[in-house]
Protein backbone atom coordinates (compact mmCIF):
# COMPACT_ATOMS: atom_id res chain seq x y z
CA UNK A 1 0.00 0.00 0.00
CA UNK A 2 1.08 3.70 -0.76
CA UNK A 3 2.69 5.80 1.37
CA UNK A 4 -0.21 8.69 2.38
CA UNK A 5 0.98 12.14 2.34
CA UNK A 6 -0.56 14.14 5.68
CA UNK A 7 -1.42 17.33 4.94
CA UNK A 8 0.14 20.38 7.45
CA UNK A 9 -3.65 20.94 8.57
CA UNK A 10 -4.68 17.50 9.06
CA UNK A 11 -1.70 16.84 10.89
CA UNK A 12 -2.94 19.89 13.16
CA UNK A 13 -5.96 18.39 13.50
CA UNK A 14 -5.04 15.11 15.11
CA UNK A 15 -5.74 14.54 18.27
CA UNK A 16 -1.89 13.78 19.86
CA UNK A 17 -1.50 12.22 23.66
CA UNK A 18 2.22 13.52 25.29
CA UNK A 19 4.48 10.68 26.42
CA UNK A 20 6.24 11.81 29.59
CA UNK A 21 8.67 10.57 32.46
CA UNK A 22 8.39 11.97 35.83
CA UNK A 23 11.20 10.96 37.84
CA UNK A 24 12.07 12.25 41.90
CA UNK A 25 13.17 10.29 44.82
CA UNK A 26 11.04 8.32 46.89
CA UNK A 27 8.27 10.17 49.04
CA UNK A 28 8.34 13.47 47.09
CA UNK A 29 4.26 12.89 45.83
CA UNK A 30 4.58 11.07 42.02
CA UNK A 31 2.34 8.70 42.74
CA UNK A 32 0.04 11.53 43.88
CA UNK A 33 0.30 13.35 40.91
CA UNK A 34 -2.66 11.31 39.02
CA UNK A 35 -4.84 13.20 41.39
CA UNK A 36 -4.14 16.50 38.89
CA UNK A 37 -5.38 14.04 35.92
CA UNK A 38 -9.03 13.60 34.42
CA UNK A 39 -9.73 10.71 36.59
CA UNK A 40 -12.97 10.16 34.76
CA UNK A 41 -10.60 9.56 31.38
CA UNK A 42 -7.23 8.40 33.17
CA UNK A 43 -6.34 4.80 33.52
CA UNK A 44 -3.97 4.06 36.96
CA UNK A 45 -1.51 0.78 36.17
CA UNK A 46 -0.52 0.18 39.35
CA UNK A 47 2.53 -1.99 39.39
CA UNK A 48 4.11 -0.97 42.68
CA UNK A 49 0.40 -2.22 44.95
CA UNK A 50 0.99 1.13 46.39
CA UNK A 51 -2.28 3.23 45.08
CA UNK A 52 -2.75 4.60 48.79
CA UNK A 53 -2.07 8.27 47.57
CA UNK A 54 -4.95 7.91 45.77
CA UNK A 55 -7.12 6.39 48.62
CA UNK A 56 -10.76 8.09 48.15
CA UNK A 57 -10.10 9.68 44.40
CA UNK A 58 -12.58 8.19 42.00
CA UNK A 59 -10.32 6.86 39.40
CA UNK A 60 -9.67 3.74 36.80
CA UNK A 61 -6.87 1.09 37.87
CA UNK A 62 -5.66 -1.55 36.22
CA UNK A 63 -3.08 -4.59 38.14
CA UNK A 64 -0.74 -6.47 35.98
CA UNK A 65 1.21 -8.78 38.45
CA UNK A 66 3.47 -10.07 35.64
CA UNK A 67 5.63 -9.05 32.57
CA UNK A 68 3.15 -10.61 30.27
CA UNK A 69 0.20 -8.60 30.98
CA UNK A 70 1.97 -5.64 30.73
CA UNK A 71 3.02 -6.99 27.34
CA UNK A 72 -0.31 -7.62 26.59
CA UNK A 73 -2.29 -4.72 27.63
CA UNK A 74 1.03 -2.57 25.45
CA UNK A 75 -0.25 -4.37 22.55
CA UNK A 76 -4.04 -3.43 23.05
CA UNK A 77 -3.53 0.17 23.48
CA UNK A 78 -0.81 0.36 21.27
CA UNK A 79 -2.58 -2.10 18.09
CA UNK A 80 -0.35 -4.56 15.88
CA UNK A 81 2.61 -3.47 14.80
CA UNK A 82 3.17 -4.35 10.75
CA UNK A 83 6.76 -4.59 10.31
CA UNK A 84 6.60 -7.23 13.43
CA UNK A 85 6.51 -11.76 12.27
CA UNK A 86 3.40 -13.58 13.62
CA UNK A 87 5.86 -15.06 16.08
CA UNK A 88 6.84 -11.69 17.75
CA UNK A 89 5.34 -9.58 20.71
CA UNK A 90 2.97 -6.74 19.11
CA UNK A 91 2.56 -8.61 16.35
CA UNK A 92 -1.01 -8.53 14.42
CA UNK A 93 -1.35 -12.49 16.17
CA UNK A 94 -0.59 -10.86 19.48
CA UNK A 95 -2.75 -8.01 18.71
CA UNK A 96 -5.91 -10.37 17.55
CA UNK A 97 -5.58 -12.72 20.84
CA UNK A 98 -5.39 -9.66 23.79
CA UNK A 99 -8.00 -8.30 21.52
CA UNK A 100 -10.10 -11.25 22.01
CA UNK A 101 -9.16 -10.61 25.84
CA UNK A 102 -10.19 -7.35 25.82
CA UNK A 103 -12.50 -6.95 23.08
CA UNK A 104 -15.63 -7.28 24.54
CA UNK A 105 -15.34 -4.26 26.72
CA UNK A 106 -13.67 -2.12 23.82
CA UNK A 107 -16.08 0.78 24.99
CA UNK A 108 -14.80 1.48 28.36
CA UNK A 109 -11.30 1.19 26.84
CA UNK A 110 -12.23 3.72 24.04
CA UNK A 111 -12.73 6.49 27.07
CA UNK A 112 -9.66 6.44 28.37
CA UNK A 113 -7.16 10.00 27.33
CA UNK A 114 -4.38 9.03 29.99
CA UNK A 115 -2.66 6.02 31.24
CA UNK A 116 -0.48 6.54 34.05
CA UNK A 117 2.27 4.14 34.54
CA UNK A 118 3.50 3.54 38.72
CA UNK A 119 6.00 2.85 37.92
CA UNK A 120 8.48 2.15 35.27
CA UNK A 121 10.93 1.09 37.87
CA UNK A 122 8.57 -1.68 39.14
CA UNK A 123 8.29 -2.66 35.74
CA UNK A 124 11.62 -2.96 34.59
CA UNK A 125 11.69 -5.21 37.82
CA UNK A 126 8.56 -7.47 36.63
CA UNK A 127 10.85 -7.70 33.01
CA UNK A 128 13.77 -8.42 34.27
CA UNK A 129 12.29 -11.41 36.45
CA UNK A 130 10.33 -12.60 33.69
CA UNK A 131 14.18 -12.70 31.18
CA UNK A 132 15.31 -14.64 34.11
CA UNK A 133 13.20 -17.43 33.05
CA UNK A 134 13.82 -17.79 29.32
CA UNK A 135 15.84 -20.76 28.16
CA UNK A 136 17.43 -18.11 26.30
CA UNK A 137 19.28 -16.40 29.31
CA UNK A 138 20.93 -20.40 30.41
CA UNK A 139 23.88 -21.85 29.11
CA UNK A 140 23.63 -24.72 26.61
CA UNK A 141 26.37 -26.25 28.70
CA UNK A 142 25.68 -25.97 31.70
CA UNK A 143 22.13 -25.02 32.26
CA UNK A 144 23.04 -22.14 34.75
CA UNK A 145 22.21 -18.39 34.19
CA UNK A 146 23.84 -16.28 31.53
CA UNK A 147 23.66 -12.74 33.38
CA UNK A 148 25.00 -10.88 30.49
CA UNK A 149 22.13 -12.67 27.97
CA UNK A 150 19.55 -11.49 30.87
CA UNK A 151 20.51 -8.21 30.54
CA UNK A 152 20.54 -8.32 27.14
CA UNK A 153 17.17 -9.33 26.86
CA UNK A 154 15.82 -7.24 29.14
CA UNK A 155 16.98 -4.21 27.41
CA UNK A 156 15.63 -5.27 24.04
CA UNK A 157 11.89 -5.63 25.58
CA UNK A 158 11.84 -3.09 27.81
CA UNK A 159 12.75 -1.29 25.03
CA UNK A 160 10.31 -2.80 23.18
CA UNK A 161 7.16 -2.04 25.40
CA UNK A 162 8.30 1.08 25.45
CA UNK A 163 8.62 2.08 22.11
CA UNK A 164 4.91 0.56 21.74
CA UNK A 165 3.90 2.91 24.36
CA UNK A 166 5.42 5.65 22.26
CA UNK A 167 3.43 4.99 19.39
CA UNK A 168 -0.01 5.56 20.91
CA UNK A 169 -0.88 8.91 19.22
CA UNK A 170 -3.85 9.57 20.61
CA UNK A 171 -3.45 9.12 24.28
CA UNK A 172 -1.37 10.60 26.83
CA UNK A 173 1.16 7.85 28.55
CA UNK A 174 3.10 9.15 31.83
CA UNK A 175 5.73 6.75 33.54
CA UNK A 176 7.02 7.30 37.15
CA UNK A 177 9.95 6.27 38.23
CA UNK A 178 12.67 6.71 41.48
CA UNK A 179 15.07 9.24 40.45
CA UNK A 180 18.34 7.88 42.16
CA UNK A 181 21.20 10.44 43.30
CA UNK A 182 25.19 9.17 43.01
CA UNK A 183 27.95 11.06 44.33
CA UNK A 184 31.45 10.11 42.38
CA UNK A 185 34.88 10.00 44.32
CA UNK A 186 35.25 13.42 43.33
CA UNK A 187 31.89 14.22 45.37
CA UNK A 188 30.42 15.32 42.06
CA UNK A 189 26.10 14.47 41.78
CA UNK A 190 24.77 12.91 38.94
CA UNK A 191 21.65 11.43 39.01
CA UNK A 192 19.79 8.43 37.23
CA UNK A 193 16.65 6.60 36.64
CA UNK A 194 16.24 3.99 39.53
CA UNK A 195 15.85 0.38 36.93
CA UNK A 196 16.88 -2.91 36.38
CA UNK A 197 20.46 -2.52 33.89
CA UNK A 198 21.45 0.24 31.64
CA UNK A 199 20.06 0.45 28.38
CA UNK A 200 16.72 2.12 29.26
CA UNK A 201 17.65 4.30 31.49
CA UNK A 202 20.06 5.52 28.86
CA UNK A 203 17.65 5.30 25.99
CA UNK A 204 14.48 6.24 27.80
CA UNK A 205 14.87 10.17 27.03
CA UNK A 206 15.04 9.39 23.26
CA UNK A 207 11.58 7.92 23.27
CA UNK A 208 8.96 10.24 25.29
CA UNK A 209 8.43 14.04 24.68
CA UNK A 210 9.10 15.12 28.18
CA UNK A 211 11.42 14.15 30.63
CA UNK A 212 10.61 16.24 34.41
CA UNK A 213 12.16 15.54 37.39
CA UNK A 214 9.71 16.34 40.60
CA UNK A 215 12.03 17.81 43.30
CA UNK A 216 11.76 19.70 46.80
CA UNK A 217 13.00 23.00 46.35
CA UNK A 218 13.80 25.96 48.52
CA UNK A 219 12.73 29.38 48.61
CA UNK A 220 11.90 32.97 49.96
CA UNK A 221 8.74 31.37 51.56
CA UNK A 222 10.19 27.88 52.32
CA UNK A 223 10.45 24.51 50.76
CA UNK A 224 8.50 23.74 47.79
CA UNK A 225 7.66 21.00 44.93
CA UNK A 226 7.88 21.91 41.51
CA UNK A 227 8.92 20.34 38.11
CA UNK A 228 11.79 21.10 36.59
CA UNK A 229 11.25 20.51 32.90
CA UNK A 230 15.03 21.94 31.02
CA UNK A 231 17.81 20.52 30.87
CA UNK A 232 19.90 23.62 31.78
CA UNK A 233 19.07 24.34 35.51
CA UNK A 234 21.22 25.18 38.02
CA UNK A 235 20.61 22.00 40.19
CA UNK A 236 21.62 19.30 37.58
CA UNK A 237 18.67 17.24 37.37
CA UNK A 238 17.77 15.58 34.23
CA UNK A 239 15.11 17.00 31.98
CA UNK A 240 14.26 17.52 28.32
CA UNK A 241 10.82 20.07 26.45
CA UNK A 242 10.52 19.14 23.36
CA UNK A 243 7.44 20.65 23.01
CA UNK A 244 9.62 23.77 23.95
CA UNK A 245 6.58 25.77 25.62
CA UNK A 246 7.52 24.80 29.46
CA UNK A 247 9.75 26.95 32.17
CA UNK A 248 12.57 25.69 33.90
CA UNK A 249 10.22 25.33 37.29
CA UNK A 250 6.43 24.72 36.24
CA UNK A 251 4.03 23.65 38.93
CA UNK A 252 3.41 19.92 39.44
CA UNK A 253 0.06 19.56 37.95
CA UNK A 254 0.30 17.16 35.33
CA UNK A 255 -3.06 18.41 34.22
CA UNK A 256 -1.91 22.11 33.78
CA UNK A 257 1.20 20.95 31.92
CA UNK A 258 0.14 18.81 29.63
CA UNK A 259 -2.37 22.06 28.72
CA UNK A 260 0.25 24.15 28.40
CA UNK A 261 2.16 22.03 26.28
CA UNK A 262 -0.81 21.93 23.75
CA UNK A 263 -1.40 25.07 23.52
CA UNK A 264 -0.60 26.89 20.01
CA UNK A 265 0.44 30.73 20.02
CA UNK A 266 -1.61 32.58 17.28
CA UNK A 267 1.71 31.90 14.32
CA UNK A 268 1.33 28.04 14.94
Amino acid sequence: MALQIITADQRLAEKKGHKIVVCGPSGVGKTTLARTLDPKTTLFMDLEAGDAAIEGYPIDVIRPRTWTECRDLACFLGGANPSLSEDQPYSQAHYDYVAQMYGDNAEIWDKFDSLFVDSITVAGRLCFQWCLQQPETRSERSGKLDTRAAYGMHGREMMSWLTHLQHIRTKNVIFVGILDEITDDYGRKQYALQIEGSKTGRELPGIVDEVITMAILSGDHGQYRAFICQPLNEWGYPAKDRSGRLETLEEPHLGKLMEKMSSRSPDQ
